[in-house]
Formats: structure tokens, sequence, C-alpha cells
């Protein structure tokens, strides 16, 4: 029997309650990846537990700690802080795992679980199967009743102190005033006093999470509150985080978006220019705008592509001793600060270009020309190879012979929720959003 996928792009991820996130699965998750590790007996692992608002954060942690501690490990919780703060405690601190339980931008009724290893990287997908076979594994059991030790710890401030490093120097940052919105979600701990912390003054939207409230319209996800506000008060930009705080979607003084190719796009530059590009190279997804490889490219900068998902962008840069990379929707991977995406460091390396430059974020973020875009979400009921469906594989094949060498077809499924998106780059956005249409009605006619 095949065992059952429990992970996907970015961790395990579900409905709160109902499986693989009901409390005997969660609590045999602890117990997983503990026995993962496969550590010496007398060595008991340590892991480190962050969540975010979500109301089922609190039960989540509770079950899975309590799985883990019924294989020998010590678990500390440092309560809701972004998934890159505990990224970087988990290298930081003599600690084996660190566990993230969060759905990032879903909504509140999702939750999920990210474990990163003792050097602060997503589990790779061979630990992610290893884990996946033991919780099949009835040879062992997690005691149904019990209740686990956790030590609970504050340790935020040496997160920030890490952060703030990557801000300008001295004064550079105080009076700037910047819109911040913090998605009801894990920044609501941190984000304040970060920014606060170099001079910024701000406003604040997304700032009172109910445990129901993370990303409903506002954040990452749904910027248009944020934009309104960044032109209503003055301000010099804006950064909407997602739930969990990994990754940022900024706006400039205009109240225009700036996503994470333009992001790229700029920090690339700015890190050539300081000869500190290694391999002069950015790393970035199969869902970056074309516009972004032509724009790296006349300036004599690689791109390499990879999957969705920044654990991808992760590998690849960690393979090779990349240091800039990350995906459109707002995950920036800078290496020299984590190797994961972390939304309030975005916000201050472009910070750092905007001061440093003398720009505006509008003037850099010009660099980027995009091409047109559009993507079109199908639900479906099953995952199948669309080249095996003939009428989707026709409709593909009429739309890449239309395209020619002018534009970019991409047809994917979500690794997170059962959707098939479609993406289609081109020089006409009516005709691109034609073409999408064409294939996703033939998708909802067959797989829908």
């Amino acid at each position: 029997m095949e065992t059952a996928r429990l992970f996907g792009t970015d961790g395990i991820r579900g409905s709160a309650g109902a499986w693989p996130l009901d409390p005997p699965t969660v609590a045999r998750i602890g117990g997983a990846v503990v026995r993962a590790l496969a550590y010496p007996a007398e060595r008991p692992v340590r892991l480190l537990v962050g969540r975010d608002t979500r109301e089922s954060g609190e039960w989540i942690e509770r079950e899975l700690a309590r799985g883990a501690v019924s294989q020998g490990a010590v678990v500390e919780s440092v309560g809701v802080m972004p998934t890159p703060g505990v990224a970087y405690l988990t290298r930081s601190r003599d600690v084996d795992l660190g566990v993230v339980i969060s759905a990032s931008h879903n909504p509140f009724h999702d939750n999920g679980i990210k474990v990163f290893s003792g050097r602060g990287e997503k589990f790779s997908e061979g630990v992610e199967r290893t884990v996946e076979a033991l919780v099949a594994d009835t040879s062992w059991s997690v005691p149904v009743a019990g209740e686990a030790r956790i030590e609970r710890v504050d340790l935020s401030e040496d997160y920030l102190a890490h952060t703030a490093l990557l801000g300008p120097a001295g004064d550079g940052l105080k009076g700037m005033r910047v819109a911040l919105d913090l998605s009801n979600g894990a920044t609501t701990t941190t984000a304040r006093r970060l920014f606060e912390s170099l001079g910024c003054t701000l406003v604040l939207l997304g700032d009172a999470p109910t445990g129901q409230n993370i990303n409903l319209a506002c954040g990452s996800t749904h910027p248009a509150s944020l934009a309104a506000a960044v032109v209503a008060q003055g301000c010099q930009l804006g950064v909407a985080f997602d739930g969990d705080g990994d990754r940022a979607i900024l706006i400039d003084h205009r109240g225009r978006v700036v996503d994470g190719d333009s992001v790229l796009l700029l920090l690339g530059l700015h890190y050539q220019r300081q000869g500190r590009l290694t391999g002069n190279t950015v790393v970035a997804t199969v869902m970056s705008n074309i516009g972004l490889e032509i724009a790296l490219r006349d300036w004599g900068i690689a791109m390499i592509r990879t999957a969705v998902g920044d654990k991808y962008v992760m590998e690849t840069m960690l393979k090779h001793g990349f240091v800039v990379g990350g995906e459109q929707s707002g995950h920036v991977i800078l290496a020299e600060h984590l190797f994961t995406g972390d939304g309030m460091a975005t916000a201050l390396a472009v910070m750092r270009v905007m001061v440093e430059s003398g720009q505006s974020l509008a003037e850099l973020a010009s660099a980027l020309i995009a091409y047109p875009q559009t993507l079109v979400n199908v639900r479906v009921r099953e995952r199948v190879d669309v080249d095996l469906v003939p009428a989707v594989a026709a409709a593909m094949a009429r739309v890449r012979e239309a395209l020619g060498s002018s534009g970019r077809l991409l047809v994917r499924y979500s690794g997170t929720e059962p959707l098939l998106r479609i993406m289609i780059e081109g020089e006409d956005q009516v005709s691109i959003r034609a073409w999408a249409e064409e294939i996703a009605d033939a998708v909802r006619t067959t797989l829908a």
C-alpha cells in the first residue's frame, strides 16, 4: 500500500480538525518528526514550536507536543511568532527541530505544520517521505491520553535584533513613514516593535487578531486597503505580510503593488553593484514573469527557475551558494540572513536600497517591465496528468501554437489546495485571458 502523502509544497496543510490535522494524526506527526532524527537515546531531541494567530493553533501545538514528548523530546514554545523567527531561533540555539503551526495565507479554519532542521532549513523531500512512512507505521504508537510539558519561552528579541541588521546603518530609517498590514497574523507580535525601534513612523492595518480574522480581506493576498492607506496617509511605502510572516508584498508611494519579481530584480541589481551576488545569479520559480528574466539578462545576471515553493528555491540556493532568490508571491530568501523567506527582512532590505540609492520604491521597481500575465485557478475533484486528458491537452496545444516564442504557458496543480493553476504570459492581455479561459473550460468539463 502506498504511504499517504502529508507534505505539500509548504509543509502539511488542511482543515483544522480533519485529517491530517485531526488530534490523533497531529500527535503521530509530532512523534514521527522526532523518530525521523533517530538520535541516540541519551540525547533528547529538542523542539522549538511557534504558531500564528489561528484559534486552532493552541490545541494543535498541544497535540503535536504530546506526540513529540512521548518519543523522548523536550518541547519549548515561543507562542505566536513569524515562521522565519522560528527558523532563525532553531538555527541559533541548541535546538534540533523547529516547528511552525500555520497555514500561511489560507483562511482561519485551515492550519498547517512546517518543520525546520537544526540549520533553520525546511525539511527536504527525503525527510518528509521518512516522516510520512513513520506516521503510517503501526509498530509504534502515541499514548491516547496525557498532556505534554511545554516550556514557554520569550525569544523574540533575539530574532528582532538579527533581522534589524538588514536595515540601513545609523538613522537611515528615522522618520520614514511606512504603512504595515500585519494580516491579523504572526507579525502582530513583532513588526511594530522592529520598525519603530528603527525610527519608522507607522500606519498599522490588520493588527487586531481574533483567532478568526487572519488574512480576512487583509495581508499580502488582499493589498487594496493597504494601497489606499499608503496614498491617504502620505507613506513612502507599504508592506503587507501574510499570516505567518514569511512573505511580503510591497506598495509604492503611489499605491501601486510591487511584487516579488520586482523585489528580486532590485535586490539582485543592488547585490551585483556591491559585488555580493554570488554566481551572478538570482533564483526564481516557474511562476516568475518572463520580464524578470529579460531584465536580469540585460544586466548580465543569470536566472535559474525552480518548481513552485520556496523550499525548492532554498535547495537550489544552498546547492550552489547563491544568495538571492524567491517567488513572485513575495517569498524572498536572502541566504546571508536566513534560508527561508522573511517578510520583515525583505521589507528592510528594500528600504535599505531606497536609502542607499536615494530612489523611491516606485523608481526602483520601474526597472522591471512585466509582460502581461493572467492566472486562472480551476477547482478539481482529482489530480490527473493534464497531458493525458485529450480535451485539455488539445486546448493547451492550441494556446502554445498561438503564443509561439512571444509568451509562456504554465499549467500546474497547487501544492496546498485542490486547484489547477493556468498561467499565461504574452504580448496582449485580452488574448492571453481568452486562451486561459479556453483551457479552463476544458478542465471544468473534464476534471471539475
